[in-house]
């Protein structure tokens, strides 16, 4: 959990600020924001995997959405749509944050 915290934090502070146009002229934090996306799909999934009994308990969080996410950034190369990255970015993380926060460890 403290993975994906961490990772929607890092992509908060680094598009701070930011607009779609200067997002979609920045590669190094269009590279970062997706190396952070890839790390909460990748959580999310080895919570899914490893405390199977904990996400079901908590269907409201979107753990395989976050990994199928994570497995289209990963393996779409230059065929990332960063329109819908910052799309994420701007409906979806806080969201996410706010249930991730207020769920205990599964350990």
């Amino acid at each position: 959990m403290g993975h994906i915290l961490q990772a929607i934090d890092n992509i908060l502070e680094y598009t701070a600020g930011a607009t779609l146009a200067g997002y979609l002229i920045d590669r190094k934090t269009q590279d970062a924001v997706v190396r952070n996306l890839e790390v909460i799909g990748e959580a999310s999934n080895n919570i899914v995997k490893h405390h199977p009994g904990y996400a079901a308990t908590h269907p409201e969080v979107p753990w395989r959405i976050a990994y199928e996410m994570r497995n289209a950034l990963s393996h779409g190369y230059f065929s990332v749509d960063h329109t819908i990255v910052w799309q994420t970015v701007q409906n979806d993380l806080q969201p996410l944050r706010t249930q991730i926060s207020n769920l205990s460890s599964p350990d």
